[in-house]
């Protein structure tokens, strides 16, 4: 079966629906005998082999992780297989991690072009098992889950009874002027209301760190904030808006008598005061004084809010 769709069709011995068993899971088990519910070729209970496969996952045994996969498939379980090798990416492996992909192709394969329990789907069974034994192995996202619906239980009781809690959630009351200063720019209406436009945006919500950008992108960066017609930018700026965060301190520097970041690369950068566009032609200056005409974006601040269309 490609899917789970025909478990519904199926009935138990005593007439009862058996939601949970496809025609492929019935049948004689290795010994002859007629297989009970939820029972797999090898006279073992489904539940017990898929808790089996994902605590093989989680402790990277690769060979027990394979059996696991290869007799839920080959038991008429490839559904069940699939459903939890997708579950485990998300509970049990390391965001990001390529195996996702991998995971997925090889489900694609077993189920919708051949047949899951077959030769071909068996295999694609085992190596999905064994791609996600071999990847970064963490509790990280459950763990986070957890926690954090811990706390926010915490928060809502010490409301209630007056108090402050006893466990916060990591970014307190989230509240402009703080610690995370950098968020409220234009997207959010506090930063709007504060007229946190491009300017705000360029050389504090679009930061990158702890690496900053690469050369290539902190030359487009300047370039394009050099060219922008509406707001005028100083050198400290433009250093500013490529400088990498702090790795120790992400969210240092609030809008309010932040200092400019040090390159430390010891270096005089170019001023971009005349970018080289190879057309012959010299374009505005970033010293050219602030006109202050209305419209401009350049006296407030606000500036274009094309950039603000994500």
């Amino acid at each position: 079966m490609a899917d789970g769709d025909d478990r519904q069709a199926t009935f138990g011995s005593d007439g009862s629906l058996e939601t949970d068993r496809t025609p492929d899971a019935t049948g004689e088990n290795d010994f002859g005998e007629e297989k009970e519910p939820n029972e797999t070729d090898g006279g073992y209970s489904r539940y017990v082999v898929s808790s089996l496969l994902q605590k093989a996952v989680r402790r990277s045994d690769e060979e027990i992780a394979a059996w696991a996969a290869w007799e839920l498939a080959r038991s008429g379980y490839a559904w069940n297989l699939w459903d939890r090798l997708n579950l485990y990416v998300v509970e049990d492996l390391r965001a990001g991690d390529e195996v996702a992909l991998t995971i997925e192709r090889y489900e694609e394969l077993a189920t919708e072009r051949w047949e899951p329990d077959a030769w071909k789907g068996r295999l694609c069974a085992i190596h999905a098992a064994l791609a996600a034994a071999r990847a970064h192995s963490t509790r990280e996202a459950s763990n986070a889950d957890a926690y954090f619906g811990a706390v926010a239980d915490l928060r809502a009781e010490a409301r209630a009874r007056g108090e402050e809690p006893a466990h916060d959630f990591p970014v307190g009351d989230l509240e402009p002027d703080g610690e995370f200063d950098a968020v409220f720019d234009g997207h959010t209406g506090e930063g709007s209301k504060r007229g946190r436009g491009t300017r705000f945006f360029k050389t504090h919500g679009a930061r990158v760190g702890p690496e900053g950008e690469d050369e290539q992108s902190a030359r487009w960066q300047r370039l394009a904030m050099v060219l922008d017609e509406e707001v005028e930018y100083d050198e400290a700026e433009l250093a500013r808006a490529v400088a990498p965060v702090d790795p120790d301190d992400p969210w240092g520097g609030s809008a309010s008598g932040d200092t400019e970041p040090d390159t430390g690369d010891g270096e005089t950068h170019r001023s971009d005061t005349e970018p080289d566009t190879s057309d012959g032609e010299t374009h505005r200056s970033d010293t050219e004084p602030d006109t202050g005409d209305e419209g401009s974006g350049a006296g407030d601040g606000t500036g274009s809010l094309s950039d603000f269309a994500e």
